[in-house]
C-alpha cells in the first residue's frame, strides 16, 4: 500500500522534508520513502497534499493506570505502601479497554510511554506501547527505564502516613541505598558467571533485579523533578552510579538551562498547559521547553496525563511554540525526540524505511486547537480516517 501524493516531514536527522512524496507500507512498516510520481494502484491513498508526519509520541503519561473517571477503583499509579518499589510494573496496572486509548488514536497519539505515579522514591518500571490493542503485552514495544521521584510528592506521600521519607534528604537517600545494593548485588552475580566455583550465586532479590537494566544502561532512570535543586539532585545521583536520567517535567529547567547541557540530558517538559498548582510550580511557564532547546537540551513534551488528557498533546506542544520552543523543533518533541528519549527510536518516531507504519495525514496545521488528523495508522492499520 502507497500514500502519495504528499508533503512529507520525516522527522529524521536531517529534518528532510519532501514536498511531493510517496511512501509505500507493507507488514506494519515503512518500506520506502520517495519523491515525485510513482506507480499507485487500489488501495494506494492520495494524501491530496496533505501534511503526513509520524504518529505523536508522549513520553510520559499514567494512560490506562488512571481509569477514565472511575477514582480510586481504577487508580493504580501508586503503590503507597512502600517507598522503593522498583520490581513493580506499570503494565500490570494497565486497562487497554480505557476510553482515553481511543481519544488518543484519534488525536493521532500513537505511542505513550506509562509510568507508575511519583508517590514513591522508587515507583516502578515504565513501559512504551502503541495505543491500540486489547493484549497489553502485544501494545508494549519495550521496557523504558524505571521510575523515580525527588521533592514534594513523596514527602507529601509519606508525611500523610507518617513514614520514611517526610524530606529531601530520605527521598535521596533511599534511592542511593537502593541502587548502592543493586550495583552489589549485580557485581556478586557478574563474579558468580564469570567463576562459579570461587563465588556464590545472590539469592534472588526481585527489587534489586529490576534495577541491573539501569546500571547495564539498557533503560533510562526517569526522575520526577520539578524544582531546581531536585533536577540537579537527579543528576548528581546518575553521575554517581553511572545511569542515564531522563528529567521528567524539568519545571524549573529554564533556570538551570545552561547547567544541564554540560551535563548532556534529556528532559521531557509538561505538561506545559496548566496552574500553579503546588509549590513546586511556582515558576512553571511556557518558556521552558523553548530555553532548554536554545541551551542545547533534548527536549519532548508531555501531557502527564490525566493531568492533562492525552488528546491535548499537540496543544501543550503550540503552547511552547507560543514560549519561544522553535516550531518544527516542537514537532520533533512530540515524535522522534520523544522516540530518542525513550529509546524507542529505531522502532518509531520518524518517517523512514524499516520504521513502525505509525502515520498521520493533516489538512491544515497539526498544532493548530481546530486541527485534528484525516487519516491515523499504527503499526500500518488504519484507526481514523475522515478523507
Amino acid at each position: 500500500m502507497k500514500i502519495y501524493n504528499a508533503q512529507i516531514h520525516t522527522m529524521d536527522k536531517y529534518n528532510t522534508v519532501i514536498e511531493n512524496g510517496w511512501i509505500s507500507v507493507k507488514n506494519g512498516k515503512i518500506t520506502e520513502v520517495g519523491e515525485g510520481i510513482t506507480e499507485t494502484g487500489d488501495g494506494d491513498i492520495d494524501a491530496r497534499k496533505m501534511m503526513l508526519i509520524p504518529g505523536f509520541i508522549d513520553a510520559h503519561t499514567h494512560l490506562g493506570i488512571v481509569g477514565n473517571g472511575l477514582g480510586f477503583e481504577a487508580d493504580d499509579c501508586n503503590e503507597e505502601t512502600d517507598p522503593v518499589t522498583p520490581h513493580i510494573m506499570a503494565a500490570d496496572g494497565i486497562n487497554p479497554f480505557d476510553y482515553c486509548f481511543e481519544e488518543a488514536r484519534q488525536s493521532g497519539v500513537t505511542t505513550v510511554l506509562c509510568a507508575p505515579g511519583s508517590a514513591n522514591a522508587i515507583g516502578g518500571q515504565i513501559c512504551a506501547l502503541k495505543t491500540t490493542g486489547r493484549r497489553i503485552e502485544k501494545m508494549i514495544i519495550r521496557d523504558a527505564g524505571i521510575k523515580f521521584a525527588l521533592g514534594e510528592n513523596p514527602k507529601t506521600a509519606y508525611n500523610d502516613r507518617d513514614e520514611t521519607p517526610v524530606t529531601r534528604m530520605a527521598t535521596a537517600a533511599l534511592i542511593r541505598e537502593h541502587l548502592t545494593k543493586s550495583r552489589k548485588y549485580y557485581d556478586d552475580m557478574t563474579a558468580y558467571e564469570t567463576d562459579s566455583e570461587n563465588n556464590d550465586m545472590p539469592e534472588f532479590d526481585a527489587k534489586l533485579e529490576a534495577t541491573i537494566p539501569l546500571l547495564k544502561k539498557e533503560q533510562k532512570a526517569h526522575f520526577h523533578c520539578h524544582r531546581a535543586d531536585d533536577i540537579l539532585t537527579a543528576v548528581r545521583i546518575a553521575k554517581k552510579y553511572n545511569i542515564e536520567p531522563v528529567l521528567i517535567h524539568a519545571t524549573e529547567g529554564h533556570l538551570i538551562a545552561d547547567l544541564l547541557a554540560e551535563d548532556n540530558v534529556s528532559a521531557v517538559v509538561g505538561p506545559v498547559i496548566g496552574d500553579r498548582s503546588k509549590p513546586e510550580l511556582v515558576n512553571h511557564n511556557i518558556s521552558t521547553a523553548g530555553i532548554l532547546h536554545k541551551n542545547g537540551v533534548k527536549v519532548a513534551i508531555c501531557t502527564d496525563h490525566p493531568v492533562v488528557p492525552v488528546q491535548y498533546l499537540p496543544l501543550n506542544a503550540a503552547l511552547a511554540v507560543k514560549g519561544g520552543l522553535d516550531y518544527s523543533e516542537a514537532l520533533r518533541a512530540v515524535t522522534v525526540n520523544a522516540a530518542e528519549i525513550s529509546g524507542i527510536d529505531s522502532i518509531t518516531g520518524s518517517i523512514e524505511p524499516g520504521k513502525d507504519a505509525d502515520i498521520q495525514l493533516y489538512s491544515s496545521d497539526p498544532l493548530d486547537i481546530m486541527s485534528a488528523p484525516e487519516l491515523v495508522m499504527i503499526n500500518g492499520e488504519t484507526v481514523r480516517n475522515t478523507m
